[in-house]
């Protein structure tokens, strides 16, 4: 199983860094897993709805230019279904059992994911309807990815 992440803009934060790093080693022992930032468009404060679409596209077409065509998209997007854990485990168990071993997960920037992503998106996935750090929308979801497997397995995972 191949598992990409790919997430707009640098994650800075050390602590974030260990968490995911953390995470990604354990992950090690059921998937290869792969962590692809692409730049943020950098962009002023105030921004028409014009720009914002412009932001949104050129960072689109970064995201887009690292997915494979043989590859399972799922975009992070509030506006997405909400999943337990055990679900995405069984989710991601099917997929496996159904031939799909490459899977990447989406998490947009600032503004969001351009339409375009959206469009190549097998599914959309929300963690809540609250929005959240793009950067720590990344450790969680290494940490739901990790859990998803032990879930898979059998194994004890703290509750």
């Amino acid at each position: 199983m191949n598992i990409q992440i790919v997430s707009v803009g640098k994650l800075k934060e050390k602590y974030l860094k260990m968490g995911i790093e953390e995470y990604t080693k354990r992950l090690g022992a059921y998937a290869k897993i792969d962590l692809v930032e692409v730049p943020d468009e950098k962009a002023p404060e105030n921004l028409s709805d014009a720009d914002m679409e412009i932001v949104k596209k050129k960072e689109g077409d970064r995201i887009l230019g690292k997915i494979g065509v043989d590859t399972y998209v799922i975009a992070l997007a509030i506006e997405g279904k909400m999943k337990t854990s055990e679900q995405l485990a069984g989710d991601i168990e099917s997929l496996m059992t159904y031939g799909r071993s490459k899977i990447a997960f989406i998490i947009g920037g600032s503004l969001g994911l351009h339409e375009d992503v959206m469009k190549r998106s097998d599914e959309k996935l929300s963690f809540s309807k609250m929005t959240l750090p793009h950067q720590l929308m990344k450790l969680v979801l290494v940490e739901q990815i990790y859990r998803a497997f032990r879930i898979m397995k059998n194994e004890p995972y703290h509750k």
